[in-house]
């Protein structure tokens, strides 16, 4: 082999081993690029912008649960940038999307803001950006939930609980067309229709009021209202019903707290756990009222030594239309609505309601509530006082009249 054939064919093992080494070198670059953007915990371009701007609650995370990025909405269920993600089950659907290739969908419950706030339920999905990084979106979807359900059992119980004052009332007026030409049965059964239909007319109204907190997620009026104000207002609207009932209410515990909230629904709330204390309750027992602040909670309690409530009613005491005591309640009016009612009040101002019972010794009803800072009082300047003016130098500026006709009527001046 001569001079010329051994250089082409060292040229061609240059160039051969030349490509090698280049093909090695651009896949150990690509194999570090592909580590890398697996490894990273830099979020792509753009992700930020878009979770800033969603109305859902979204957030970014990695392989340890830390937060990276997060919507506004998923400030309010405690999901912050920097922070670690608490909840268990977020944790394990952002486990599932990463193991495969498939979003992973799932139903839970979050608690939206600390406790006592509400559970909600949300629907959530995961989705895999990165080796190291998981987006989760969740929407709130209790309000539709709540709705459907509330559809789906209104024609049911209001039609079952509005046809005996309406059966009653049909036969009522057919008596007092029947009795036209006795006047004494005719008042007898007037008296009856209109309490027939004032019960029918209370439990309308509790119907409307039930459907307006379970369809509304939003309260009419939101502002710093005052326990005092609250109870107070409760204990005046049932004083009657108390001094009928020959029960005593007392009121105890701490003053000068206030909660968020619409003062016409809490009031509502509270005057209903008294309602059914009152009626719950002996001649000549009491019903007691406490209020006090546990750490960032304020809790209104309703205590009665009455009846109580057993074992397997407390389980559905809050049900709409359910009722305890049937016959008891025939006689006192009930419409089965009230507790559920509290209960949809106070779970629209981020509380919940706790019951503590026992057949024979009596029932607490416990309202917990975010607690808020007290107002800051006003202190008004006072005006200056006015300087009296000697008597004779008033004298000397008060013109001579005629005297005063006697039996000129002086106005009574109210005291300020």
């Amino acid at each position: 082999m001569d001079t010329m054939q051994l250089l082409l064919l060292a040229l061609l093992v240059g160039a051969a081993f030349g490509a090698f080494v280049s093909a090695v070198v651009v896949l150990a670059l690509r194999a570090r690029d592909r580590l890398r953007v697996a490894t990273s915990l830099e979020i792509p371009d753009g992700v930020r912008e878009v979770l800033h701007s969603m109305d859902d609650g979204a957030v970014v995370i990695d392989t340890s649960g830390t937060v990276l990025a997060a919507s506004a909405q998923a400030g309010a269920f405690g999901m912050l940038e920097g922070e670690a993600l608490r909840s268990d089950e977020l944790r394990a659907l952002a486990r599932s999307a990463r193991g495969g290739h498939l979003a992973a969908t799932e139903t839970m419950r979050l608690r939206r803001g600390a406790a006592p706030a509400e559970p909600r339920l949300v629907a959530a999905r995961a989705t895999r950006i990165s080796e190291r990084l998981t987006l989760l979106i969740f929407r709130d979807i209790t309000e539709r939930e709540r709705v459907e359900e509330m559809r789906r059992d209104f024609v049911a119980n209001t039609s079952h609980e509005l046809k005996t004052p309406v059966g009653a009332v049909l036969l009522l007026a057919e008596a007092i067309e029947s009795a036209a030409d006795d006047p004494d049965q005719v008042r007898h059964f007037a008296v009856r229709l209109g309490a027939e239909a004032n019960r029918l007319a209370g439990l309308t109204s509790r119907i409307m009021s039930l459907s307006r907190l379970q369809a509304a997620d939003e309260l009419n009026e939101n502002r710093r209202v005052s326990v005092d104000e609250v109870v107070a207002s409760a204990m005046d609207a049932h004083a009657l019903q108390a001094d009928s009932a020959r029960v005593e209410v007392q009121r105890g515990g701490d003053r000068r707290l206030y909660v968020q909230g619409d003062m016409q629904v809490l009031s509502e709330a509270v005057g209903n756990l008294l309602a059914n204390a009152i009626a719950y309750s002996p001649a000549g027992s009491s019903v007691g009222i406490g209020v006090r602040a546990v750490g960032d909670v304020v809790e209104i309690a309703v205590t009665d030594r009455g009846i109580g409530i057993s074992e397997a009613d407390q389980q559905r005491i809050f049900e709409r239309f359910y009722r305890a005591d049937q016959a008891r309640s025939r006689r006192t009016g009930g419409t089965g609505l009230g507790l559920s009612i509290v209960k949809y009040a106070v779970q629209r101002h981020g509380g919940e309601v706790r019951l503590w019972s026992r057949p024979g010794r009596g029932s607490t009803f416990t309202i917990r509530l975010p607690l808020v800072e007290a107002p800051e009082e006003q202190v008004r300047p006072k005006k200056p006082a006015r300087k009296k003016k000697p008597a004779a130098a008033k004298a000397a500026r008060t013109p001579v009249t005629a005297p005063a006709a006697s039996g000129t009527d002086v106005p009574n001046g109210d005291t300020p």
